[in-house]
C-alpha cells in the first residue's frame, strides 16, 4: 500500500495531537494539520507548490481534493490553502488556493477556487461554486453556481456549525480508539 503521508522537496506533512488520517487518503508536502483534525477516506491534500494549513477540530470528508496555487510573475505569492478551526468540508468538495475562516460549512460537492476568502461563520450550500477572488461575508448562507448570498444564518444554524465540527471530533475519536461501536 502507498504511503499516506509523503514528502515533497524536503517538506513532510506535520500532524498535531489526536489527528486521524484515513489509510486511503494521501497528504503530500507542506501540510500542517492542527489538533483533532480528521481526514476521511479518499481525500487528497497536496501541499507541493505552496502550503496547506488546517485548523483545530476541522474535518475533511470523503473524496475531497485540496490543493494550492504556485507562485508566478503575475501572482508572486501564489495562493496557499488556509482552513480555520471548526470547519466542516463536506464529501467530494474541492478547495484550491483559498482561505476559509472559522466555523464554516463547505457543502458536499462544492468548489472554492483560487484567492477566494470565506469569512467566519458561513455556510456554503451543496454543489456551489465560489469563483476566484470572491469574498463570502460572515453570517450568511451562500448557494449556487456561482454562489450568491441567500440569507442570514439563523441562531440554530450558527450553533450547528460548532455541532458539526464537534460531532466529527467525536467520530474521529471513536475511529482512533479502534473499538467497533
Amino acid at each position: 500500500m502507498a504511503e499516506v503521508l509523503r514528502s515533497y522537496k524536503g517538506s513532510r506533512p506535520k500532524l498535531g495531537d489526536r489527528v486521524m488520517v484515513d489509510a486511503t487518503s494521501v497528504i503530500i508536502g507542506d501540510v500542517d494539520l492542527a489538533d483533532d483534525v480528521s481526514i476521511w477516506p479518499l481525500v487528497a491534500i497536496r501541499g507541493d507548490v505552496n502550503h496547506v494549513v488546517i485548523g483545530c477540530r476541522s474535518n475533511v470528508q470523503d473524496g475531497s481534493v485540496l490543493h494550492v496555487t504556485h507562485q508566478s510573475p503575475h501572482n508572486p505569492e501564489g495562493y496557499p490553502l488556509i482552513i480555520g478551526e471548526d470547519v466542516t468540508v463536506g464529501h467530494k468538495a474541492m478547495l484550491h488556493g483559498c482561505t476559509v475562516g472559522n466555523r464554516v460549512l463547505v457543502g458536499m460537492g462544492s468548489i472554492v477556487l483560487d484567492g477566494a476568502v470565506i469569512e467566519d461563520d458561513v455556510m456554503i450550500g451543496a454543489g456551489s461554486l465560489v469563483p476566484p477572488g470572491k469574498r463570502l461575508e460572515s453570517g450568511y448562507l451562500y448557494l449556487g453556481s456561482p454562489v450568491k448570498q441567500a440569507r442570514e444564518l439563523t441562531t440554530e444554524e450558527l450553533a450547528g456549525l460548532i455541532y458539526s465540527a464537534n460531532n466529527y471530533v467525536k467520530w474521529k475519536d471513536d475511529y482512533l480508539s479502534g473499538e467497533d461501536k
